[in-house]
């Protein structure tokens, strides 16, 4: 007989194959928080490391995985230039800002491409989860990579995620992805803790405020979906200069007026888990 919704057979098994596979936390962790959005160029990374280093100044214990194979950026966020070092087939995390860092970008060349097939990049993924020596880890933040694919569905069926949070700016054509990301964890029955909307506005010198990707689209998905809106994170300057030093704003300035909203994000993220 011929199979007339190969569409909704496959998400069927999907969701099977999510149920059946054992969920395994990453070791020396208590609870993994992955950033995605399955869009690029919406600022996951930017957002990972200034998530985690708020939640760092909130008194956490913090671990960040770069789990962008073909993309990483955490060295250059964290000026990282080192390689780590190993005991037998265990690699140990490179701390930086007293934050376990791992990342694709510390065991290669920074303008090496990563020409890699899928099965490669989950057993890269698969390394990172399983023979690094993350210790005594409070949250792991998971920076994803753009789209649904590999590395997402490795993670979702396979480690024991605790909540994703949705990164995404308000324009269209970024939430026709997002959207996209967002059915994907709901069918792997992973929890979405929140959008939140990024480059969502430019306050001109002249105080005035420019919805430069558009105004309330994040929202409005969230509402769409029935997920939490946990704010806005305004275009700053000071953002991109210092996350291109290798300092990013939270661990600058404390005080300044974005990393005051990362702080606030932080303390939700600590409220529903610790």
């Amino acid at each position: 007989m011929n199979n007339k919704n190969p569409g909704l057979n496959d998400e069927l098994k999907v969701k099977a194959q999510s149920k059946n596979i054992k969920k395994n936390p990453i070791n020396g962790t208590k609870y993994t928080i992955a950033i995605s959005s399955a869009k690029g160029g919406v600022g996951k990374s930017t957002f990972a490391t200034n998530i985690s280093l708020a939640l760092k100044k909130l008194g956490c214990k913090i671990g960040l995985l770069d789990a962008d194979i073909y993309g990483p950026s955490l060295p250059k966020l964290f000026s990282i230039n080192e390689k780590p070092t190993s005991e037998g087939n265990i690699l140990n995390p490179i701390i930086k800002y007293n934050i376990q860092c791992m990342s694709i970008g510390f065991l290669t060349e920074e303008q090496t491409p990563m020409i890699w097939r899928g099965p490669m990049v989950t057993s890269a993924i698969r390394t990172f989860t399983q023979k690094v020596a993350w210790k005594d880890l409070d949250f792991i933040i998971v920076d994803m990579p753009p789209g649904t694919g590999d590395t997402q569905l490795t993670f979702s069926q396979e480690i024991n995620m605790d909540g994703v949070i949705i990164i995404s700016t308000p324009q269209e054509i970024a939430l026709q992805d997002v959207k996209r990301g967002i059915n994907m964890f709901d069918k792997l029955g992973v929890k979405i803790i929140g959008l939140v909307d990024n480059m969502s506005h430019f306050i001109g010198d002249d105080g005035k405020k420019y919805a430069i990707f558009g105004q309330g689209g994040v929202k409005r998905t969230a509402d769409e979906f029935k997920k939490d809106f946990l704010g806005e994170i305004p275009i700053n300057s000071d953002i991109g200069k210092l996350g291109d030093e290798g300092m990013p704003i939270v661990e600058k300035d404390s005080e300044h007026e974005i990393s005051k909203i990362y702080l606030s994000l932080a303390k939700k993220i600590k409220s529903v888990y610790l």
